[in-house]
């Protein structure tokens, strides 16, 4: 009796449980930054979270701004810098929690950015606003 309630069951894989993105396929939206673009790979506005891949031309600059949660960045092409150091192809930064700073890229770049809450950016002239 205990070998039939304690028989292994099979395991199936979920189907619809993985969803393909082709980001080739996908265009670059502007954001609300000068020389910036996004594709948008990943997105949960009720928890806050995105995964997208930022398109920063030669000059482009991404204004000071907070990291309520962790921030993962990986340089995909070219480079990107902020006050802590420069990234080029194949770095990886990590920002921590409630951490602050600024990027530009002289050079250009697009990066894969994982977000776990929305960056809160801080402008002068009306006050803090959320998101790109």
């Amino acid at each position: 009796m205990n070998a039939i309630l304690n028989k292994p069951r099979k395991i199936e894989p979920t189907i619809g449980g993985s969803i393909y993105i082709k980001p080739d396929t996908l265009d670059w939206k502007p954001t609300r930054f000068d020389k910036v673009s996004i594709k948008v790979l990943y997105e949960n506005p009720a928890e806050g979270e995105m995964t997208c891949m930022l398109r920063l031309e030669p000059g482009a600059y991404i204004p000071f701004h907070k990291h309520p949660e962790l921030e993962q960045t990986y340089v995909l092409a070219g480079s990107m810098e902020d006050h802590d150091g420069q990234a080029q192809q194949g770095d990886y930064i990590w920002r921590k929690p409630g951490s602050f700073h600024d990027n530009r890229s002289e050079t250009g770049a697009v990066v894969l950015a994982i977000y776990r809450k929305p960056n809160i950016f801080f402008h002068a002239a009306t006050g803090e606003t959320a998101g790109f």
